[in-house]
């Protein structure tokens, strides 16, 4: 009885120290051939160093392809029966596609993203759905 509850919190304490905690609104992100923290940061809408900071990396030059990295967006959901998403515009998108889509009204979406110009996303951009 002893040796499996030295089992199970050895366990427990190995897998704590695994990977880094998964605070809200975070992702996991594999790494590709030829990414950088930078390239993944600006993918993500991140920076750089906050990847780093949040995978305890060493030197933030130095990653490697496959490597699991924790993306932190930062968004921390609140209380109520709907958190909200995330959606990343693809080509073809337009403010007024993705709002119908959601079922949002055009101008909620454009200000809870601080976007000042309806006709003005990009490809790749993150925005947040209410």
């Amino acid at each position: 009885m002893k040796r499996l509850i030295a089992a199970l919190v050895l366990a427990v304490v190995a897998l704590s120290f695994a990977a880094p905690a998964m605070a809200c609104g975070g992702t996991v992100h594999i790494v590709g051939w030829g990414e950088t923290l930078y390239s993944i940061g600006r993918w993500y809408g991140v920076s750089p160093w906050a990847i780093a900071r949040a995978n305890y990396l060493a030197n933030p030059n130095y990653i490697q392809y496959g490597q699991r990295l924790y993306i932190p967006t930062g968004y921390c959901p609140g209380p109520g029966p709907v958190y909200g998403s995330w959606h990343r515009v693809r080509c073809g998108d337009t403010l007024y596609s993705i709002a119908w889509r959601y079922g949002v009204n055009v101008w909620t979406l454009a200000r809870i993203n601080g976007i000042y110009n309806l006709n003005l996303i990009y490809a790749g951009q993150l925005l947040r759905i209410p």
